[in-house]
């Protein structure tokens, strides 16, 4: 893993977490929130999925897909913690 990998994995997180919180408005946390929850999901969704993914997909492509997809995820996983947490 370099470190150019690991910046594209969280711009794409970050810019995936925004994404999903504008199109999942009860469970967004903010613009900064998604961000920082996109971001880290980004990085943690390319350790996990790169590997999947990179079979299928090589290089910035992959690296972009998997922090994306990381992003979107764990912003929806903290988005529908808070709402629970919320009642």
């Amino acid at each position: 893993m370099d470190m150019t990998a690991l910046l594209v994995q969280l711009v794409a997180g970050a810019i995936g977490g925004n994404a999903a919180g504008a199109g999942l408005k009860r469970y967004t946390l903010g613009t900064l929130g998604n961000t920082i929850a996109g971001a880290l999901g980004g990085a943690l969704g390319g350790q996990i999925l790169g590997p999947m993914i990179g079979s299928a997909v090589e290089g910035f492509v992959g690296d972009i897909a998997s922090g994306g997809i990381g992003g979107i995820i764990l912003m929806v996983i903290v988005g529908v913690i808070k709402k629970m947490m919320a009642k």
